[in-house]
């Protein structure tokens, strides 16, 4: 059966190696990104069951038409991935910016529930669905200094994945989270690099996480192997979370 894989923040470093890992002939992919989707596009070429969307998901009117047109077009998503967020901002509390909190959880929260409400009662239907949400090693102990913003809302998203996972497992649909530590990836633009490279020596690896480490560990969480896995948050940390 061929599977139909909606994915937000498909753009994103994590998104391209993971099309790449698990899409086969026949599959649908329904692809989210913001802005710049030159990465997809050079997918495209290779797989034309691949479906590009430039959606900016901190605007809830859009991504209200995004999922319209979804159900619309689209057989129902087999596979929900929900990657996306806004960049870690490190700034001490007192400088706390709340309009973009506020859009960093339409981002990360609120079109999570979106997608979620549209599609997975019809999944409960199907008897089938698997749901993947990204996480972050940072909810782990103690979070890093002044990442308030970025904690919250990636607290919110595994309350979201828990309560997802004892609603709808007896109607066979898993939701399982993966929570990388550091991944160094465009994503970490913002973030300096005496951060990035204190992490990585704070790390018993001796090294952050790299995408080729993540990657295969949402492939086995959505697959027929771990059907009977679900509400899991996988640390995926090289160590760093013993």
């Amino acid at each position: 059966m061929a599977n139909v894989y909606l994915i937000t923040g498909a753009s994103s470093d994590v998104g391209i190696a993971f099309i790449r890992r698990v899409i086969q002939p026949d599959d649908i992919v329904i692809a989210q990104g913001a802005g710049d989707l030159s990465g997809l596009a050079e997918l495209c070429k290779s797989y034309p069951n691949i479906h590009t969307y430039d959606v900016d998901l901190s605007d809830a009117a859009a991504t209200d038409l995004f999922i319209q047109d979804v159900a619309q077009n689209y057989p129902l998503p087999t596979h929900i991935v929900h990657l996306p967020a806004l960049r870690v901002i490190n700034t001490k509390f007192k400088n706390f910016d709340e309009q973009r909190f506020l859009l960093d959880l339409n981002v990360q929260i609120f079109s999570a529930v979106k997608i979620c409400k549209a599609f997975l009662p019809k999944m409960a239907k199907a008897h089938f669905g698997k749901v993947l949400f990204m996480l972050t090693s940072y909810l782990l102990g103690v979070p890093p200094k002044n990442t308030a913003a970025y904690v919250m809302a990636k607290s919110t998203l595994q309350g979201l994945a828990k309560s997802l996972a004892a609603d709808y497992a007896s109607f066979g649909i898993t939701v399982n989270c993966v929570m990388p530590s550091m991944m160094e990836t465009k994503f970490l633009t913002d973030t300096s690099d005496l951060i990035v490279q204190a992490s990585a020596e704070a790390n018993p690896m001796g090294r952050n996480a790299r995408v080729e480490d993540v990657v295969p560990a949402m492939a086995f969480l959505l697959s027929d192997a771990a059907s009977f896995i679900t509400g899991v948050t996988l640390p995926i940390t090289g160590g760093s979370a013993l």
